[in-house]
């Protein structure tokens, strides 16, 4: 046992068994964070949008104002249509569009915020053919919930412009557009307007998902020792114990 105990590969084997053990566990308790994390978040969903309607007043109130997001709201003001964009490869309900983004100028404050004002099917016969989605004029009421800047995706080139675009930098387009943003948007919601629909998706937190892939990684860091103490413990006590049989 003791030439066993000072051979190269019980040493590599143990080292081995460190490495994988200490890592699996790692990844469990990192997916474990990201379900608190989670957690926290939907709880923090959950308790703005119990909050009763806010107006702008009450929201520029709010500091940060990304302590507002998911905080229901009704604002008030005027639509400046002029630097509406189409967000392309956007889907609902299982179809490819656009998000429609238009910055609405807020009444009694010199402050700007983009609305997410809904999604409309796009012209695959001509991709550069955008769909006609009116714009009111004068000053309106838009009811919906604040809402980070639209979600990007993959990105195959720089900071992008003109009126269909992949992805809107927030800071890129107020230098662009000289209008004063406020660092949220407004996700409109209500039934379908202006050619517009709303059906958005809630946010799929996957905490279960987050769950499942800590058992995961905490049970191959259980089976990583257990083969370990087998191999490399119980088995040579067990082999050395047995008698040895002896020719007469």
């Amino acid at each position: 046992m003791k030439a066993f105990l000072l051979s190269p590969r019980f040493w590599i084997v143990t080292l081995a068994g460190v490495l994988v053990a200490a890592l699996t566990f790692s990844l469990g308790q990192w997916q474990l964070r990201r379900a608190a994390q989670k957690e926290a978040l939907q709880t923090a969903i959950a308790t703005q949008s119990g909050h009763a309607l806010a107006d702008a007043a009450a929201l520029l109130a709010i500091t940060p104002v990304e302590d507002a997001i998911h905080r229901p709201v009704l604002l008030r003001g005027t639509w400046q249509p002029q630097h509406t964009v189409f967000l392309d490869n956007r889907p609902m309900s299982g179809k490819t569009g656009f998000v429609v983004v238009t910055p609405l100028a807020l009444e009694g404050s010199n402050k700007v915020i983009l609305v997410q004002r809904g999604w409309v099917q796009r012209d695959f016969t001509d991709r550069n053919r955008l769909p006609d989605v009116p714009t009111p004029a004068g000053l309106v009421a838009v009811q919906g919930r604040i809402a980070p800047p639209p979600s990007k995706l993959y990105e195959f080139k720089g900071i992008e412009a003109g009126r269909i675009r992949q992805n809107m930098d927030l800071q890129a387009f107020a230098a662009e557009t000289g209008l004063p943003l406020m660092g949220v948007s407004l996700l409109q919601t209500g039934p379908s307007s202006e050619g517009l629909h709303r059906d958005w998706a809630p946010p799929n937190l996957g905490i279960e998902k987050h769950h499942g892939y800590a058992f995961q990684w905490f049970a191959l860091c259980a089976l990583t020792v257990f083969l370990y103490i087998w191999f490399q413990v119980i088995s040579p006590l067990r082999r050395k114990q047995q008698p040895t049989n002896k020719s007469p």
